[in-house]
């Protein structure tokens, strides 16, 4: 970027995560863009470290929604933007001790569920899962239509989208003040400055702070840091086949991951934005859950990590235009479902950036843009 003065966009999304990546590649060649990102590669955070799964059942109901309206670009992305299908058959086991069944008709008496799971057995279950003890499952439910989501193409499909549109890549670019002069924006960052007339806030776990930065009011974003680890099924054993298998209360999840198995005790501890890492209390909880659940000894972790999943107090994505600040466009609030969700979600922002109505298919679903709006949270 120039150091003798800004250069000047029509639009800056700072954070080049899946919310800002998918927003980039759906506004394509429409505005001229710049897309700020302070790693040294998109996708180091969050969005580098999820065990994404396509489930049109999981989280709360405007998830739900969103999920469902990206149902169609997943199973039938646009020509060229992945070499290989986005998704590929998974299947999820929920499964519950005997103290749990309560749960499980909970979860089939949700009318937003209904049709999509099949009560299954302890003996059903373990034949899905093999080293499932069969002194700790009294039932399960099994939701065959979800499905392993690939990241990294979904990922990477988007931002090959916007540069071929002429779009424009910033990494190792921190974001260090963010002022509104005249009818633009000013962003200075470590590679130099910007001028845009619409800002995006899609930094993720740090978006409070970037809004706080612009002057508008925060959200009240709390991130929590999960904990994941990579572990190896017994001897003589491939996994592949499984389905991922989840406690209905979602104490603890493992799914099949290149011959690995990847778990996690599903963690929600609140975090300060930060690189995460994994806390030793965390894994041994994890490894814990794994065993009292299944015929496995864990000796070795072959590898562990953590991420920031940003909530907001309902879990509802933050979406539209601040109400207290001009030309401030809020993306953020994902939670642990931003790439399941993203196709809609980038969809929806697109629309929103450009002053437009949702999309037709999108509201079909049951999303509306008050329910999305940072206005929804003006009490925090």
């Amino acid at each position: 970027m120039p150091e003798t003065g800004p250069e000047t966009f029509d639009i800056a999304i700072i954070g080049a995560g899946i919310a800002g990546a998918s927003l980039a590649g759906e506004l394509g060649d429409a505005a001229r863009m710049v897309l700020l990102e302070r790693e040294s590669q998109p996708g180091y955070h969050t969005t580098g470290r999820s065990a994404a799964l396509f489930s049109e059942t999981y989280g709360p109901p405007a998830i739900r929604a969103l999920s469902r309206a990206s149902a169609a670009f997943f199973d039938a992305p646009p020509t060229g933007f992945a070499a290989a299908p986005l998704l590929s058959p998974r299947g999820v086991l929920m499964v519950a001790r005997g103290d749990q069944l309560g749960l499980i008709e909970e979860t089939l008496a949700d009318p937003t569920t209904k049709g999509r799971f099949r009560r299954l057995d302890a003996r059903a279950a373990g034949e899905m899962v093999p080293i499932l003890r069969t002194d700790y499952a009294a039932a399960a439910l099994y939701e065959e239509n979800a499905r392993d989501i690939d990241v990294h193409a979904l990922h990477h499909g988007y931002l090959r989208r916007f540069k071929s549109a002429g779009g424009r890549i910033e990494t190792d670019c921190e974001v260090r003040a963010v002022e509104r002069v005249g009818e633009r924006w000013h962003i200075s960052t470590s590679k130099g400055d910007v001028a845009a007339d619409i800002v995006v806030n899609a930094a993720g776990a740090w978006a409070d702070e970037l809004g706080q930065m612009a002057g508008a009011r925060t959200i009240g974003l709390a991130p929590k840091r999960r904990t994941a680890m990579m572990i190896s099924p017994p001897d003589g054993v491939d996994p592949s086949a499984w389905p991922m298998l989840v406690d209905i209360a979602e104490a603890f999840y493992m799914k099949p991951d290149a011959g690995k198995l990847l778990a996690s005790p599903a963690d929600e501890t609140p975090s300060p934005p930060c690189d995460a890492q994994p806390e030793e209390l965390d894994v041994a909880i994890c490894i814990d859950r794994i065993m009292t659940a299944c015929d496995i000894d864990v000796r070795h972790i072959d590898n562990r990590w953590a991420g920031l999943r940003s909530f907001v107090a309902d879990k509802t994505p933050v979406v539209g235009f601040d109400d207290g600040v001009p030309g401030f466009f809020w993306l953020a609030g994902q939670g642990g479902y931003g790439i399941q969700t993203a196709p809609a979600l980038a969809r929806l922002a697109a629309a929103l950036v450009r002053e437009q109505p949702v999309p037709r298919d999108i509201a079909d679903e049951g999303v509306d843009a008050v329910d999305l709006s940072p206005a929804r949270l003006t009490a925090v």
